[in-house]
Formats: structure tokens, sequence, C-alpha cells
């Protein structure tokens, strides 16, 4: 969610940003669930992405939703988000859209929201002329006919992206994903889950991998969404090698954060530029331009927002490495999560799959996933064969979770569009590149009707 965040209070020392993150500790009974998409909106006359002020135009579907119920966030005059019962719709750079859903206590309920969203969308987006793709890359345009999204934040990170990485960009204007936050007990419940998520999710990459082309052809990869983020800035983003060092805490996280370069501040409703500059040397009231300005926990917020690793701490913990990804399947992903890290004998059997993995061995599996998806190696098996394993340990923890929907339906259901693919052995993006190779001609017009949300 890119909208300012809320919290209260100026930061009167290091100690206060460790206590923010360990207010985060909740006890089981209150771990709550958070799924959040993005998707690209495209014009269905053109299959080219849709400006803010178009015709049909973002701005149009956000004055839509309205009618739902949903509040207007607003920037100067421009309507740049919406908020409502703990959830909130926002956009990205390049107009994707995204879902950014309430804590909910069962995976049937996130899956209940993220089905109300689709209807609340279908009908807008009927009536101006959109439709809505889910892919983890944006399949037929360029940067130069991505359109910008009218929010102050965003300006600042297009003119520092290209100084740091060379796809900082196409990060920005051209990928979509799908994450879950989940909630932790305690610290070392947080570095436990923080570990096994940041092992595992190369894995969630190649089962999610859907993002095959670029600017209407093949990329190479079947994520190149993942390609994308091996070079945006690596100063923020990656794999957190020293997590699974000892020491790792909330503090250690702390430290990290405050050298990570912050992008802005944000103040009476204007985004001020401190792009390079660390949060550190604010908070010691280092940085001359900014020294008139009192550290708020707000800044604190926001800055955690900016940072961009695989999986992600803030008083929940985010997983990161997904493809945006067709609407059947988007359940799935918190599904896979929540029984991995939800139950205490799950974890404790991920945890044993991936301790004795080297953080070479990880990067590895982070570097070579975008390209070769469940073929990739790893000792002496393949990432099908851990995308499997996965599945079991977390459809065992589901099922101990045993938290069922009015029908008696247990949450593992919602793993079934992932074993599809396991079973089968191969990607959607590789479905789609067969596709491409095949009875599409090698033209990118049927994916706009066969992959649309709407």
């Amino acid at each position: 969610m890119s909208i300012p965040q809320s919290a209260s209070g100026p930061i009167q020392s290091r100690d206060d940003l460790v206590r923010q993150l360990s207010k985060g500790c909740r006890p089981k009974a209150d771990w709550r669930i958070g799924t959040e998409h993005e998707k690209f909106v495209y014009d269905l006359k053109t299959h080219k992405p849709v400006a803010y002020d178009g015709k049909p135009g973002i701005r149009q579907l956000l004055e839509g939703m309205v009618r739902f119920g949903w509040q207007p966030v607003l920037e100067g005059e421009h309507i740049i988000g919406l908020s409502q019962n703990s959830a909130s719709l926002s956009l990205e750079p390049g107009g994707q859209f995204e879902l950014s859903g309430a804590p909910l206590k069962t995976v049937h309920e996130t899956c209940a929201e993220v089905d109300t969203h689709l209807e609340q969308t279908r009908e807008i987006a009927d009536e101006i002329g959109v439709g809505v793709l889910g892919f983890g890359f944006a399949p037929n345009w360029t940067l130069a006919e991505t359109p910008i999204m009218p929010k102050g934040r965003y300006k600042i990170m297009r003119d520092y992206m290209p100084r740091v990485g060379g796809y900082g960009l196409d990060m920005m204007f051209r990928t979509c994903t799908v994450q879950v936050n989940l909630d932790f007990e305690s610290e070392a419940d947080m570095v436990k889950k923080f570990r096994v998520g940041l092992a595992l999710q190369p894995v969630t990459t190649a089962l999610f991998a859907n993002s095959p082309f670029r600017e209407g052809r093949p990329s190479g990869f079947l994520s190149y969404r993942a390609q994308v983020w091996t070079d945006v800035d690596n100063a923020r983003a990656g794999m957190l090698p020293w997590v699974f060092e000892d020491g790792m805490s909330f503090e250690r996280y702390v430290d990290y954060a405050l050298d990570v370069p912050m992008y802005f501040l944000y103040r009476d409703g204007k985004y001020i530029d401190m792009a390079g500059k660390s949060f550190r040397k604010f908070l010691l009231r280092e940085i001359p331009e900014a020294a008139h300005l009192t550290p708020m926990l707000s800044d604190w917020a926001d800055h955690l927002t900016t940072i961009f690793p695989e999986v992600r701490l803030k008083s929940f913990l985010e997983m990161r490495g997904t493809d945006g990804g067709a609407w059947q399947r988007i359940c799935g992903m918190p599904a896979l999560w929540v029984g991995i890290l939800y139950d205490g004998v799950a974890l404790d059997a991920a945890w044993d799959l991936v301790k004795d993995w080297t953080a070479e061995e990880r990067q590895a599996l982070r570097d070579g996933v975008g390209k070769q998806g469940f073929k990739l190696p790893f000792r002496k098996t393949t990432v099908h064969e851990l995308a499997h394993r996965m599945l079991e340990i977390s459809s065992a923890g589901l099922k101990r979770r045993a938290e069922l929907d009015s029908a008696g339906m247990s949450e593992d259901g919602f793993l079934n569009p992932l074993r599809e693919l396991v079973n089968r052995g191969y990607t959607r993006a590789e479905e789609m590149l067969k596709n491409y190779y095949g009875v599409w001609g090698r033209d990118l017009t049927p994916l706009f009707t066969e992959y649309n949300f709407l």
C-alpha cells in the first residue's frame, strides 16, 4: 500500500523504533491474515494501460468504487486511493490497482473479501470499458506507453531509481504482485518465520510464475518480475542473508532499516525529497535541509514501506516473492503461507527443510528460479520437488488449524490450484508460452480475453 502511513508521536530514540516493531507481537488467538494484490488495468479496445484522467481512466475507476462505501483518499485535488473497514485501495506508479485487505481471521474470510472486490471492480470496469490482468510483468506495453500516476512520492522515486539500479523504473511501472501479511507471537517466533519465509520465497516465485512476456514477446524468463527485482536497488532489496545470523532481532532489523536510504518525508500534504539520505542521519539531525523537522513515528512507518526485501518486517511479516496471479490462484498464496507459518508443527517441518541451506544456496535459488522455475536444480532435487514438499507441509498445517467455512470445508481447499500446477509439473508461464507458440500464433491478443479477470 502506497498511501501515507499513520503512526503517532515524535521519535525520541532508536529504542522507540525497536518498540514500534515489537508491538507487533500478538497472542496466537489474535493472529490475522492480510492479503494484498495488484493488477494491471487496460483499455479493452487498445489493450494498453489507461491514464489517470483518460476515458477510460484510473480516476473513473476510483470514483466509481465510492458507490460501494469506499472513502476517498486525496492528494491535492486527486483521488489516489480509498479506504473502508481497515482495507484500502491504492495505486501503484503505472496505474496498477491494489487491494490491501483488512486483517481477517481465516483464509475463507480473506478470499470472500477478494471475491467482493472482484464483483465491485467488474461493475465499474464494465461501465468504463477496461479490463484487469493479473501478471507479474506487463505483457505488451513499453515504459514510454505506461502512464504516470499523480502521486508525489512516485516522482521522487522515478528520479532516484535509475541512479541505483537497472530495473527500478520497470519495477515501479510494469510489475504486479500478490503478498500476504502475517503475525508473530514473539521475537523468537518472528525470527523463525522470517527465516523460513526468506528461504522458501523462491519456491513460491516458481509456483506463481506467470510473467514470461515483455513488450509483446517472450522475455526468456518465466517470471520476468523476478528478474526485475535482481537489480532495482540492492540497498533495499534481496534475500537479507544476515537474518540467518546469530543475533537476529527487532534491533537488528531496525539497524538495517536506519541505514537504508530514504526516499521522502511527508509534511502538510506534500512529499519532501530525501532520496539517498539515511534515516539514521535524519534521526540524528545530520541532514541540514531536514534538521528543522522533528522525526516522527509516521516518518518511520512511511520509510518501512520503501524497503523491498523478499520478506519485509513491519509490525507483521510480508511474504513478497510472487507474481500477480490469476484470480482463482490469489487465495492460494495466503493459504500456502498460513498453513506453514500459523501451525507450530508445520513451521518446525519447514524449518527442518531449510535450516541447513547456505546463504549461497538460498541466493542461487533466488537468482535462478525466475528463468528456470520448477526445473531449477537444488542439491539432489529440483524446485519442483521443493514446491511439492512445501504444499504437503502447508496442507497438513491448514488441516490442523481446522478453520472451516459454513459448508464444513477446510482452508486446505484453497491450495488446489497450486496442487494442479505441481501435479502437472509446469508453471502458468510455460502454459502461456505453449499457447503463444501454438494456438495464439505468436500474437498476444488472445491473452487479453483468456486471462482478463472480469
